[in-house]
């Protein structure tokens, strides 16, 4: 595994925004703004943590999840689901996966780093 942050989001001005922020505390960004990549990525080189947008297409961030987690038997790659639903709380808080986390849109660059050092423990 490597000290990589993996953000998944299709949005390039989010994108833009959030290389600049994670750089800024100290992390090194892997941005993938396309969901199809970002798996075969994480497939043959597993990040330290992933940023998740939730509203993707052609496969949604909940998809991403569930083939990471079941078929690809990643279960303690830690994952933080970054949305601006608020109904993704609620969702998450009947999955019971320990190693998954949400942050809401737009983030501060606390909540950010809060969010990865639960995580990562940087």
């Amino acid at each position: 595994m490597s000290d990589k942050i993996m953000l998944v989001e299709d949005d390039q001005p989010i994108l833009e925004l959030m290389e600049i922020l994670l750089v800024r505390i100290g992390y090194k960004p892997l941005i993938v703004p396309d969901v199809l990549e970002a798996l075969a990525i994480v497939n043959k080189d597993p990040p330290a943590l992933i940023l998740l947008d939730v509203m993707m297409e052609p496969m949604d961030g909940w998809e991403f999840l569930e083939k990471i987690r079941g078929e690809y038997g990643m279960t303690d790659l830690p994952v933080i689901l970054f949305t601006a639903s608020p109904s993704v709380e609620e969702r998450l808080a009947t999955m019971h996966d320990k190693r998954l986390g949400v942050l809401q849109k737009p983030v501060s660059i606390a909540d950010l780093k809060a969010g990865l050092e639960k995580f990562l423990g940087h």
